[in-house]
């Protein structure tokens, strides 16, 4: 345990024995190693507190300066930068994103068109967090700006709040074009350096300090080291911070943009940045009001106070930072294990007491609900299990499944038949896949990597019965997403092309098959346009102009002597017409 603060307040230093009491139960019942904690009352560091360790391996305890990531806190530091733009009239953030940012394309072309830079913060684009496009992070934030436009939306522009991380990395974006200078720069000189704080902005960084947290993860009620996982939305969560440090952050806010006599900020933006603005939800605790988003921040009521708050969770590591801005009361909590409710129990607990208030038991509260969680976590599984056709069997043979299935925005799932069952990969990931029933398979659950356990995956056929592409609901607000099958086969060879082309007949109508400049297979029947062919499977092309058309080509010995037509009202055939010397 450390201790550090210049002489807290008398009220505070009472309470100490107390909150390390509860402290050291919390985190023995959630298995957590080791939590920092920084408490800022009338515009000073009141207190900091830490305890357990932040490495286990090398017992090496937490102190008010180690380092952990703060995830989700990073959007308070995202909108608060992009507050400095707006005051310096670089941008006016009720505008269009596209004003300043043109490449900014959503789904939706009225969206794409209307969102707001005000919207991307306070989460109301209408796009859900499709998350599992940066979480493999093979993806810089630069690249996965165009992708956004891939992304099915499940609301229409400011209906509902819904939580975004692709949405904060489009505004560090739009940070880095208007300043100047990448995202991480800006927002150290702007802010973190003015305020005297130690910051990282990766794992690397994190790993390079001395007093770093590492992280850890719980499997059932078992606790484990934590998966290695950069964070590439980086100004949606990608902060390493301490709680000394993050103590600076909150007096900011607190002080209304003012910090040791510097005004970093004018007051009327700083309550701009905390106004609440999208409503979330109701709680489902009497003691809280209705919630609602403002700009980096998440406002609330608890028991009569005004509450500024944002948490953080990522893979092992779990935190809470909450203004009290009425009574210019600030706490911030930071553990390296998620998910637990250490944060909470900790901060409602010292705001109880500090606004001399009866606490409300929290530790019992989460301690039941976790316990009844962990003891659902059987019935849960075997809901799953009970939810199976069983019995069933695939309707093609596993090689008919291997394929490269494409999305243009979540990327290439690619399906191989290994040691005589399906396997998976993608991004990165890769795993065997287990027949669930009929046509969908599932994923494994795997503890010691990143992967989307329980996924199930379901092939798709056409009306012949050709698998044409698979779905996985990657993100639950929308449709499954649809992977489109990779082109494969003869049809992908230009030579094969060249084969094709010449002169048919069906009838009394002629097909003429030529190649065009890019060698690609143009068919021209009579009295109808030209059609382009596109490469699909085997021997088999789509007509791109007319949907769920396709035409094969059949022969022997290298030679191609009929077309097979493969239409929504029938299967028709046309044979090569042999030109007379």
């Amino acid at each position: 345990m450390d201790i550090s603060a210049d002489s807290p307040h008398p009220t505070l230093a009472s309470l100490i024995p107390d909150i390390d009491r509860l402290a050291a139960e919390a985190l023995a019942v959630w298995k957590v190693p080791g939590a920092a904690l920084a408490i800022v009352q009338d515009g000073r560091v009141a207190l900091t507190r830490s305890y357990g360790q932040r490495d286990v391996e090398a017992d090496l305890p937490v102190t008010p300066r180690t380092q952990f990531v703060i995830c989700s806190i990073t959007k308070s530091f995202t909108a608060t930068a992009v507050a400095l733009l707006h005051n310096e009239g670089l941008l006016d953030w009720g505008k269009p994103v596209r004003d300043y940012l043109p490449e900014f394309r959503l789904h939706d072309a009225i969206a794409t068109e209307r969102v707001t830079i005000r919207d991307l913060l306070t989460h109301q684009t209408g796009l859900p967090r499709h998350d599992w496009l940066h979480l493999p992070g093979d993806l810089a934030p630069a690249q996965m700006l165009p992708l956004m436009r891939h992304l099915e939306l499940s609301r229409d522009i400011r209906t509902s709040w819904q939580y975004n991380n692709l949405c904060y990395n489009a505004a560090g974006l739009l940070i880095e074009r208007l300043s100047g200078k990448s995202f991480e720069a800006f927002v150290r000189e702007r802010l973190t350096d003015r305020l005297g704080m130690t910051v990282g902005f990766s794992l690397d960084e994190l790993e390079a300090e001395a007093d770093a947290a590492r992280p850890y993860m719980i499997h059932v009620d078992t606790r484990l080291p934590g998966l290695r996982l950069p964070i590439h939305v980086t100004a949606a969560g990608a902060i390493n911070t301490s709680a000394t440090d993050l103590a600076s952050w909150m007096r900011l806010h607190l002080g209304k943009g003012e910090f040791e006599g510097e005004r970093l900020l004018p007051a009327a933006i700083v309550e701009q940045l905390h106004a609440p603005l999208a409503h979330v939800g109701k709680s489902e605790f009497p003691e809280f009001g209705h919630g609602h988003y403002a700009l980096g921040f998440q406002s609330n009521t608890y028991r009569g106070d005004r509450l500024l708050w944002h948490g953080g969770g990522w893979n092992g590591w779990g935190s809470l930072m909450t203004l009290v801005p009425d009574a210019g009361i600030g706490i911030a909590v930071l553990t390296n294990r998620s998910p637990s409710a250490v944060p909470q129990i900790l901060t409602w607990y010292i705001a109880d007491r500090l606004r001399g208030r009866e606490p409300v038991d929290w530790f019992a509260r989460f301690h039941r609900i976790r316990d009844e969680f962990i003891a659902h976590i059987p019935a849960d599984k075997d809901a799953r299990e009970e939810a199976r056709h069983k019995d069933t069997q695939p309707a093609h043979p596993l090689s008919a499944y291997a394929a490269d299935y494409a999305h243009p925005a979540y990327g290439v799932m690619s399906i191989r038949v290994q040691d005589g069952a399906l396997h998976w990969a993608w991004r990165g990931m890769s795993a065997p896949l287990a027949h669930r029933h009929f046509e969908t398979f599932v994923t494994p659950e795997v503890v010691d990597r990143l992967l989307p356990d329980n996924l199930p995956i379901t092939f798709h056929t056409d009306r012949e019965g050709n698998i044409v592409h698979l779905s996985a609901p990657l993100e639950p607000m929308v449709k499954d997403i649809v992977f489109e099958r990779r082109a494969a086969g003869d049809c992908t060879d230009p030579a094969f092309r060249a084969r094709c082309t010449g002169h048919f007949r069906s009838g009394g109508v002629n097909h003429h098959v030529s190649l065009d400049a890019d060698g690609r297979l143009i068919l021209k029947p009579d009295f109808q346009p030209a059609y382009r062919l596109e490469p699909q499977q085997g021997r088999r092309f789509q007509i791109v102009e007319l949907d769920g058309f396709a035409v094969e080509f059949r022969g022997d010995d290298g030679k191609i002597d009929q077309i097979v037509f493969h239409q929504p009202n029938g299967i028709f055939v046309a044979d090569r017409v042999v030109e007379q010397k």
